[in-house]
C-alpha cells in the first residue's frame, strides 16, 4: 500500500481530528504516502462565476483560500509525523471528484469518515459515503466519529 487518499470535510473538525489521527497510524503501519482531499462543491444558486457580482466572487474566493490554509496545515501536521503528505482543494461534485483522484492519483486505500444522519436526512439527502462505497473498486478505511 503506497497512496492513501483521506477526505476531510472541514465542516466537522471533530471529524477531521479523529481521521488524521487514524490516518497517521495508517500511513506509519504501511510506509505510505497521504493525500488528503476536500472537495468544495461549486454553490448551486450561483451558476457562473465569472459572471455573478464582484462581492460574491471575493467571498468565493475568501472561503475556498481559507479552505486551502486548513487543508495545507493538517497536511503539514501530517508531515510533522515523518509521513510524506499532500493537500489538494478541488472544486466540483464531491464523489466524482474522489473517484477521478483515486484513479489520478494510483490510490490504494481509501479513508472516508462516517458520521450518524437522522432517518429522514439519510432517505431525502442520501450519503457521499453510500455512494462511494459502492462505487469504489479500492479498499475503504471508515472512521467513525466517536461521540465523547
Amino acid at each position: 500500500m503506497k497512496n492513501l487518499l483521506i477526505t476531510l470535510d472541514l465542516e466537522d473538525q471533530e471529524l477531521c481530528q479523529e481521521m488524521l489521527e487514524q490516518s497517521i497510524g495508517l500511513a506509519k503501519a504501511y510506509s505510505a504516502k497521504c493525500w488528503l482531499i476536500h472537495i468544495a462543491e461549486p454553490d448551486p444558486e450561483f451558476v457562473s462565476y465569472k459572471t455573478g457580482p464582484q462581492y460574491i466572487r471575493d467571498e468565493i474566493a475568501d472561503e475556498l483560500k481559507t479552505e486551502h490554509r486548513q487543508i495545507q496545515r493538517y497536511a503539514e501536521k501530517i508531515s510533522a509525523s515523518g509521513i510524506d503528505c499532500d493537500g489538494l482543494l478541488i472544486q466540483g461534485p464531491t464523489a466524482e471528484m474522489i473517484l477521478e483522484e483515486i484513479n489520478k492519483l494510483n490510490i490504494d486505500l481509501l479513508v472516508l469518515g462516517n458520521k450518524k444522519k437522522g432517518f429522514f436526512q439519510e432517505l431525502f439527502v442520501g450519503s457521499i459515503t453510500n455512494d462511494l462505497i459502492k462505487d469504489v473498486q479500492i479498499p475503504i478505511f471508515l472512521v467513525p466519529l466517536q461521540k465523547k
